[in-house]
């Protein structure tokens, strides 16, 4: 896996790295990681981190390459970071002016925009034209007069490419309409395609799996890798991944970054298993994997030729269910930097099974603990009197339900859910009121919201005290008058 430092770790890279790996744990290879950033101005060690942070957390590891953001390597072909490599770069790129199978371009940009431009006034696919080709001694001597410094160009034999792709089987490109490409720009960093074909040489890669948007420089690589004498890996191109209108994933239209999925409160567990499907089938009506159980079945020829669909519904649903999955103490651990401070850890341990059905993400914890964390005063401000009515009941109606909801309360023996509920329900049929609406103002006053935790597992979580508090002051509301 070879990502680019230049942003966060994307959800495509993501699936490349994971679909890489569980190929590696399958046939039980070597997955190499590997950071390309010979994009110098672009690249950062945040983005790095980010990338390796995310990886981890989403449970991939490697065998070999950076340990950590700036740190040192694991694996006998160090370093993994093509910043590190340039030597190794530039010789095979003097070995490829030796033998005559690159040459050295003194192009401006300003003159080849000029041939681009007259190529599609002409119709004609835009590629370089050769000029450079054809120069004398003379010519180079003057370029160099100027200031010019030369790029250095692959000159690209006139041929048909095929290769057997592992998922799209045989591919077929003809490398004369390529054009002669450049390999090393003027200021002497080396550019993409050389680079990875070097390093894939240089560290045995066997087999390249990557996005079907590399398809296209897959016979770029294939007459670079012949020239330069390598061996060819076997190349692999998983489909991309598509908006629900078809279109290309994009971070303009679509969020992309695990990051941000992460801090939303996704499991890893389920982002691994819902990418996993993201252009996969065990071919099976089994839909929920560990990661070594994914390794076990995952076959890189059954991965799909066609886009995969990125559906946030389907994800919402995995999620939920890897959050049902897990036990009440490991879903308050992981809940526990998300909920405020003034939640304790053993209130925290008692919401937890009053929520865990209903939770999509961990994030939703937050919102369904606020009557705990927060002050009386605050939360009787997320509501109005008018929210206290039940349909068809007016405020000195619900203010006798309160005041017989009160009472029943303080008389209760046991602060237990049970208990409550028993009294609850006893009061709200000695009024002759159904129990639901009975209920309404009771969760309002305690909860802030008319969606909430159950609402008696709820009191025995807040205490009598603040229960009593919070029914007295909404009674108190209401008997006032208080505008909603």
């Amino acid at each position: 896996m070879a990502p680019s430092p230049t942003g966060p770790l994307h959800i495509g890279t993501a699936r490349t790295s994971l679909y890489n790996y569980l190929f590696a744990r399958h046939v039980g290879g070597t997955y190499v990681l590997r950071i390309e950033d010979t994009d110098l101005v672009r690249s950062t060690a945040d983005f790095e981190r980010d990338i390796l942070d995310n990886l981890h957390w989403l449970g991939i590891t490697w065998d070999e390459g950076p340990r950590s953001a700036g740190g040192d390597d694991i694996g006998p072909y160090a370093p993994y970071r093509q910043s590190l490599r340039m030597d190794r770069y530039a010789r095979e790129a003097d070995r490829l002016l030796t033998s005559g199978a690159a040459y050295h371009c003194w192009c401006t940009t300003e003159e080849l925009d000029a041939v681009r431009r007259e190529q599609e006034a002409h119709k004609e696919a835009p590629r370089y034209n050769g000029r450079c080709l054809s120069l004398t001694d003379a010519d180079r001597a003057a370029f160099a007069a100027e200031g010019r410094r030369p790029a250095v160009r692959f000159r690209v034999p006139a041929e048909t490419i095929r290769f057997d792709d592992l998922i799209r089987g045989d591919v077929e490109f003809d490398n004369g309409l390529l054009g002669d490409f450049v390999i090393v720009r003027a200021d002497g960093v080396p550019l993409y395609h050389f680079v990875v074909v070097i390093d894939d040489e240089q560290m045995e890669i066997s087999h390249v799996i990557r996005g079907e948007d590399h398809l296209s420089n897959t016979p770029k690589h294939i007459a670079l890798i012949r020239a330069l004498g390598y061996r060819e890996p076997v190349f692999g191109h998983i489909p991309l991944i598509l908006n629900p209108d078809r279109s290309k994933m994009s971070k303009r239209k679509s969020q992309t970054a695990i990051a941000d999925y992460r801090v939303q409160g996704y499991l890893p567990e389920a982002m691994v298993n819902f990418l996993a499907f993201l252009g996969w089938s065990p071919g099976t009506e089994e839909e929920i994997f560990s990661l070594d159980e994914l390794a076990t079945r995952f076959e890189i020829g059954e991965v799909h030729k066609a886009g995969a669909v990125f559906d946030r519904d389907r994800l919402d649903y995995l999620n939920g269910v890897y959050i049902r999955a897990l036990t009440d103490a490991d879903l308050a651990g992981r809940l526990r930097p998300l909920v405020p401070a003034a939640v304790s850890d053993e209130v925290l341990a008692g919401l937890v099974p009053l929520v865990k059905e209903r939770m999509v993400r961990l994030t939703d914890a937050v919102e369904l603990s606020g009557f705990l964390a927060e002050a009386d005063d605050v939360v009787a401000a997320w509501w109005s009197v008018d929210d206290l009515l039940p349909k068809g009941k007016d405020a000195s109606e619900v203010a006798s339900a309160l005041a017989a909801a009160r009472e029943a309360l303080a008389g209760a023996a046991e602060w237990s859910a049970e208990a409550l509920e028993t009294t609850g329900r006893a009061a709200a049929e000695a009024l002759g009121w159904k129990a639901g609406d009975f209920f309404k103002p009771m969760r309002i006053a305690v909860t802030g919201k008319a969606v909430s935790p159950p609402l008696f597992g709820s009191m025995v979580l807040l205490g009598r005290e603040r229960t009593m508090a919070r029914v007295d002051a909404a009674a108190a509301r209401l008997s006032a008058g208080a505008p909603g």
